[in-house]
């Protein structure tokens, strides 16, 4: 009999040891075990652990990301500051240093004016493969998977910091969740047409779909890999729908205690409470 192949995939801790291991079901505190690597042959060894914490379903090589790369929220943004829709996408990175994990607390940055905190559920993809010069009609072949991503961001230090701090203000520690698990491409046969929401203390504040990206997962690829190779294990956030807090009328920044949700339809739902450090 052959065994059904593995299409959810999970890091956690358990005894304090890292493992990888078969997403669970929900509600569910532990997990199969898996052996290989997640680039290469990852296969189930019958043993089962107790999940003590579940973490970022890889740590990135690198984590880029697109700016205004949702019809509706390039309206509801940029283009009332009159900047012109984007040619090509808009990329920029997030440090390493700001992936958080799932169910993990994102913290509030204490230095003046932290106070302006915005989330931005984001699909975000994996490169499995060395991928460069691709074109889109071959790019999804180079996605090793799809997870949920939250682009937190500090909008004052994003926007008034002098010369568009976008790097600086979305790069604090904790500003990079990730997860839960990473689902395999094969599982998502069209990353186009994936429902995708945020909601704050259980109000919905984000509800949209992927099919209203500007671009399109294989033509971001096809852009970011132009004369630049990207490595197995680069994760692309590929931009945030309508909704967040910069685009209402009074924003309504995140404050701490606050539970922010974001879901992707067939990825599955990241949980992360927000938090200063006096309350850690």
């Amino acid at each position: 009999m052959t065994s059904r192949p593995i299409s959810r995939v999970i890091r956690f801790m358990s005894k304090g040891k890292v493992y990888l291991g078969e997403e669970p079901k929900k509600g569910a505190r532990a997990a199969e075990v898996l052996q290989g690597h997640i680039f290469g042959q990852l296969s189930k060894t019958g043993e089962v652990r107790h999940i003590d914490r579940v973490l970022s379903p890889l740590v990135p090589r690198e984590i880029y990301c697109i700016g205004l790369n949702y019809m509706k929220h390039y309206m509801e943004s940029a283009k009332g500051r009159g900047i012109e829709l984007p040619e090509k996408p808009a990329v920029f990175m997030k440090s390493i240093g700001s992936l958080n994990d799932p169910e993990s607390p994102v913290w509030m940055p204490q230095l003046e004016h932290g106070q302006s905190l915005d989330y931005e559920v984001e699909l975000a993809f994996v490169i499995g493969k060395i991928c460069k010069n691709v074109k889109k009609e071959d790019a999804l072949k180079y996605v090793l998977g799809y997870m949920v991503s939250n682009d937190v961001t500090s909008r004052h230090w994003q926007k008034n910091a002098g010369a568009g701090q976008w790097v600086k203000g979305k790069s604090f520690d904790t500003f990079s969740p990730m997860g839960p698990s990473l689902v395999m491409a094969s599982a998502i046969p069209d990353p186009q047409a994936l429902k995708v929401t945020t909601r704050v203390n259980g109000e919905t504040r984000q509800d949209s779909n992927t099919k209203d990206m500007i671009f399109t997962v294989a033509e971001i690829i096809e852009w970011l890999s132009t004369d630049m190779t990207l490595h197995p294990g680069t994760v692309v956030m590929t931009g945030t729908p309508e909704g967040v807090a910069a685009g209402m009328a009074v924003p309504r920044w995140l404050k701490p205690g606050d539970l922010v949700e974001c879901e992707i339809e067939k990825l599955g739902t990241l949980r992360n409470f927000v938090m200063t450090p006096s309350h850690l």
